[in-house]
């Protein structure tokens, strides 16, 4: 049920995706139907197993993608074929131009945009110092960590100042301290530009430690299950990971998706006699 005391940002109506018949193969229904309202300012979070369409739900709310049936709207505007403006989008895979330095790379969709010089400066200044990359300003992607390379990723999309940020496992690759530090800087900076940010991940814990609210999705095709509040201060940080609530939050999302990620790998469970 929707909650109407708050402003919706993001609305998904009867989202499905069919993907269609190739090579003599029958057509794949990848998700759907889905219903889902995100709450302007929130940090919301979708896990499941592999395959279930996490990725394209993040695609289709992005305007990358055309849904087979359904609605997608952002501040009230219906999306389509095209990344809304004040959208802003970072994907798994980094994402940065290897001939272009740090400073470069975070200036290069402003300068796409043809935005003045003084104010792509001042934009891409703070951005890269946001991020933490100012003392790597004139460095090149690969002589960066694979941290560091993602917070230029970040960076690329803060430049632009979006209202709504899609983030697809841009963590994916890391390594687990890495990633919680990562996790703090991304609460960071939910709270110091009052975006609202909605992350794929595979990770339960990750889900759980940055998310107002998690959202559950069945094997493919994926359909919203369950949608958990964590009940989180917005001061949040990655130590609390210590709460005791942290652990039955991420318990309860794994009894969720324990059979749902059997059924993706095509296994079933015994259940003895009914």
């Amino acid at each position: 049920m929707a909650d109407t005391t708050r402003i919706v940002h993001a609305r998904a109506q009867g989202l499905t995706r069919v993907y269609p018949a190739r090579a003599g193969q029958p057509p794949v229904n990848a998700l759907g139907p889905i219903d889902l309202d995100l709450y302007k300012g929130e940090f919301l979070s979708i896990v499941g197993p592999s395959g279930c369409g996490k990725s394209t739900l993040l695609e289709l709310l992005a305007g990358l993608a055309a849904p087979t049936a359904g609605t997608i709207e952002f501040e009230g505007r219906a999306v389509r074929d095209q990344v809304p403006e004040g959208v802003g989008v970072v994907f798994q895979e980094d994402s940065s131009f290897p001939w272009l330095t740090v400073w470069d790379n975070v200036a290069f969709g402003l300068e796409n945009e043809g935005v003045d010089a003084a104010e792509i400066k001042r934009r891409a200044d703070f951005a890269v110092g946001f991020m933490g990359l100012a003392d790597f300003a004139k460095s090149y992607p690969a002589q960066l960590s694979g941290g560091m390379r993602q917070r230029v990723c970040i960076a690329r999309t803060l430049v632009l100042q979006p209202r709504l940020i899609l983030l697809d496992e841009p963590f994916a690759a890391l390594d687990q301290q890495t990633r919680l530090l990562m996790g703090d800087e991304l609460l960071r900076l939910w709270r110091e530009t009052g975006a609202t940010i909605l992350l794929i991940t595979h990770a339960l814990d990750e889900a759980t430690m940055l998310s107002d609210r998690v959202a559950a999705m069945s094997a493919r095709p994926g359909r919203l299950l369950e949608i958990i509040p964590t009940g989180w201060p917005a001061d949040r940080d990655s130590r609390i990971v210590e709460d005791a609530r942290f652990g039955a939050i991420t318990a309860r999302l794994w009894t969720i998706l324990r059979e749902e990620s059997m059924k993706a790998i095509g296994r079933t469970e015994s259940r003895g006699p009914a």
